[in-house]
């Protein structure tokens, strides 16, 4: 019988070879080739899945997302069910904190691709829709926390959004330049919710 091949998978697995790639040498270093051999295949077969370089970065990027996504998915179930807004953004933000191996990794390929987007504005494009839908739920459960009663109504859910965001992405960016470790990093931002979700009381 001929061997089936799981063509997701696959797509999947060269993402993941560029991801490694991003990771250790930046985004710069990326090219087809350099990903085939990344993958430990021919160029030829990294060809029949990806018509170009921009189409890899693109579903790269996604991949990279959905990642994120399965990671907080796990620990927020990990937790429980049911979850108030409160643990929600905490499991989430922390999520994206280079906590360990893995997770530093994932960062560091991240900022590869936010490194691209500030000097090709139609990569950014692309690039930034996923940031936006993470600052866009992060907005969604300042709004649940307020519709609790538990976050102030004079608080603006899109901004706080942004800012959650902002911090997150600036608290990882200071974790892989050494100004201080992961722990400190999650401290800061549990502060940061203490303050959010405090701030019924002012």
């Amino acid at each position: 019988m001929p061997l089936r091949v799981d063509h997701d998978q696959r797509r999947a697995e060269f993402a993941a070879a560029l991801v490694d790639i991003a990771a250790t040498r930046g985004l710069k270093a990326v090219t087809m080739r350099e990903v085939a051999a990344q993958a430990g295949v021919s160029l030829r077969q990294v060809q029949y899945y990806f018509a170009s370089k921009d189409e890899l970065l693109d579903v790269t990027w996604k991949f990279l997302a959905d990642r994120l996504t399965a990671r907080v998915i796990a620990r927020a179930a990990a937790v429980g069910k049911g979850l108030p807004p409160r643990t929600v953004l905490s499991v989430t933000m922390g999520a994206i904190l280079p906590m360990d191996e893995e997770t530093r990794h994932d960062a560091l390929a991240s900022a590869a691709f936010y490194a691209t987007a500030l000097t090709q504005p139609g990569f950014a494009d692309s690039a930034m829709q996923y940031p936006n839908a993470l600052q866009n739920f992060l907005a969604h459960e300042v709004r649940k926390g307020q519709s609790a009663g538990v976050i102030a109504d004079a608080r603006d859910p899109a901004a706080e959004g942004a800012l959650l965001l902002a911090l997150t992405n600036g608290l990882t960016s200071s974790v892989l330049a050494g100004q201080r470790d992961a722990q400190q990093a999650a401290g800061i931002l549990e502060y940061h919710l203490d303050q959010l979700f405090g701030a019924q009381a002012d």
